[in-house]
């Protein structure tokens, strides 16, 4: 308050805009500094939100299952062609055609969520999903209870969540079981298809029965 000239209504004046200007400056550099940290803050949170979605996802073809075979069986489809070719006598392709593609679709989706968690996963998640990729690369069996655990820890953690008892007893957890309710009412839909364009072209249909000339008496 030293500084302050109120000799004169001019000196005034001008020490009024000055402190004016001055906090003008103050609010707008505090406001940009504001506004930098909210951005980066939410930039933040879209990148968390992003990965805990692909995390849960992963979660979800990982560890969709608690009963049945709950390992991921890493046999393509082209050694199933090869062993049956092999026998003796030859198996036929179509006796465990859907259970090989079945097989195949569940290694596909536990690949596709391996890869996810390798890019975005924690350490030990990243380590986990390795290693079972590795096993899939040298064609042994693959347990997923393991980076299922790891992965619902981290994003229980991630949330805020209470992490789970330790008492409670959870069953292991496997890869998701694709659904065939799609692909059988599809081969049925085409089947009727199939059968409603041959009975239309056969005996007593629209085209055969209205091709007598007119007149035409079937009588003897």
């Amino acid at each position: 308050m030293r500084g302050l000239d109120v000799s004169s209504w001019q000196g005034f004046l001008i020490t009024l805009l000055g402190l004016a200007l001055f906090t003008l400056i103050a609010v707008g550099v505090r406001l940009v500094v504001m506004m930098t940290i909210q951005e980066r803050r939410q930039r933040a949170n879209r990148q968390i939100n992003e990965r805990l979605k692909v995390l849960i996802a992963a979660y979800k073809v990982l560890g969709g299952s608690f009963t049945g075979d709950l390992s991921v069986d890493p046999t393509h489809r082209r050694d199933l062609r090869r062993a049956r070719a092999e026998a003796d006598p030859p198996i036929l392709e179509a006796g465990d055609a859907e259970g090989s593609d079945r097989g195949r679709r569940i290694r596909d989706a536990v690949e596709a969520a391996l890869s996810d968690v390798i890019l975005l996963g924690a350490e030990e998640q990243v380590r986990l999903a390795r290693q079972a990729a590795l096993d899939l690369v040298a064609g042994r069996p693959v347990q997923t209870h393991q980076l299922v655990v790891s992965l619902r820890d981290f994003v229980r953690r991630a949330l805020d969540l209470d992490p789970i008892p330790a008492d409670l007893d959870i069953p292991l957890q496997g890869p998701t079981r694709p659904s065939g309710a799609g692909g059988r009412g599809e081969r049925a839909g085409a089947g009727s298809r199939g059968g409603g364009v041959m009975g239309g072209g056969g005996p007593g249909g629209g085209a055969t029965g209205g091709s007598e000339p007119a007149g035409f008496d079937p009588r003897p």
